[in-house]
């Protein structure tokens, strides 16, 4: 709107006044900054015409700028935008990150998760009507574009992160995703939603390492809640639906310190030290042993599963690094 009064007022003095070029731009210049110094020459009654109803014109866009400003400034869009560049910022330097594609109702719940874990994640969306649920300020990092473009999914540092997991209700779009990101880096974790039955399989030769059907789920869920109620409320706790002192960390055998590693789970002295109890072990070949006896070994590329109070787990960390 400032180029377009400058050019018009440039233009009016050349053409009303016969002003040259600079003495044009000087007098279009004194109007629209309101100096108000004194005409390059006396104007003529055009010319008075044409400055006058300029000066209003002016004043108009003057206004309008004013009005701007202060919806940026009152209305938080300086934040917001300070906000969106720093958290780009950020962006640039993550690494070992998990990236989560929807912000529905699925993905909301596990940004929610993640937050908790205190795990460093990006979001990827574009709906704008998906966007107006999102927390203010945000409280983590936010990429508003599509996700089934390569050059997005690079934005969000894919060949850098350790995860990724698609929420998407198109079952389509999550294939797209997967075989794309799965391209760029092979060895990316892939979790991917299934809306349909028949997605599942297409899901896994698209590059998922594991496909959840939201639906499918609840399903049982709600049946076990007939059949098997006591064991869902535990299983609720462990997994934080119910708010109590109990939970279940993975450690794994990098985690623990030199002198701790290679030992026995008797040696350990695990729920001694720290109240805690070592429910499972992820062995590299064999699979899930549960309720491991007192004399297996925790060797290189174990997984241990502890369950305990938040302080029990707490005090678990004198076995780690």
């Amino acid at each position: 709107m400032l180029l377009v009064s400058i050019a018009t007022g440039t233009f009016g003095y050349m053409l009303i006044e016969d002003y040259s070029v600079l003495d044009s731009f000087y007098m279009t210049i004194l109007i629209v900054s309101t100096v108000g110094f004194s005409e390059v020459s006396p104007l003529s009654d055009d010319g008075k015409l044409f400055t006058s109803l300029y000066m209003m014109f002016n004043l108009a866009i003057f206004a309008y700028i004013i009005s701007v400003f202060s919806r940026y400034i009152f209305e938080g869009e300086f934040q917001k935008i300070f906000t969106t560049f720093i958290y780009n910022k950020k962006t640039k330097k993550v690494n070992n990150h998990v990236i989560v594609v929807g912000y529905g109702r699925t993905g909301a719940k596990t940004c929610d998760e993640l937050l908790k874990s205190q795990q460093q994640f990006i979001l990827i969306e574009n709906n704008p009507e998906v966007l107006r649920y999102l927390p203010d300020p945000p409280r983590f990092q936010i990429i508003k574009e599509d996700a089934t473009r390569e050059d997005v999914l690079i934005k969000a540092r894919i060949e850098h992160a350790t995860s990724l997991i698609c929420t998407l209700p198109s079952d389509a779009d999550n294939m797209i995703i997967c075989i794309t990101a799965k391209g760029i880096n092979p060895n990316l974790n892939i979790i991917a939603r299934a809306s349909e039955e028949s997605a599942e399989k297409k899901l896994y030769r698209a590059g998922a390492n594991k496909v959840v059907k939201p639906f499918a789920i609840g399903g049982i869920h709600m049946a076990h809640l007939i059949t098997q109620p006591y064991v869902i409320e535990f299983l609720e706790i462990l997994t934080g639906i119910k708010e109590q002192d109990l939970q279940l960390e993975e450690f794994m055998f990098n985690e623990l310190k030199e002198e701790f590693k290679n030992k026995t789970i008797k040696e350990l002295d695990i729920r001694m030290n720290t109240g805690a109890t070592v429910i499972g072990v992820k062995d590299p070949n064999r699979g899930f042993l549960f309720d491991p006896n007192s004399d297996t070994v925790i060797k290189r590329g174990d997984v241990l599963i502890v369950l305990g109070s938040r302080e029990s787990l707490k005090k678990f960390q004198m076995y780690c690094v």
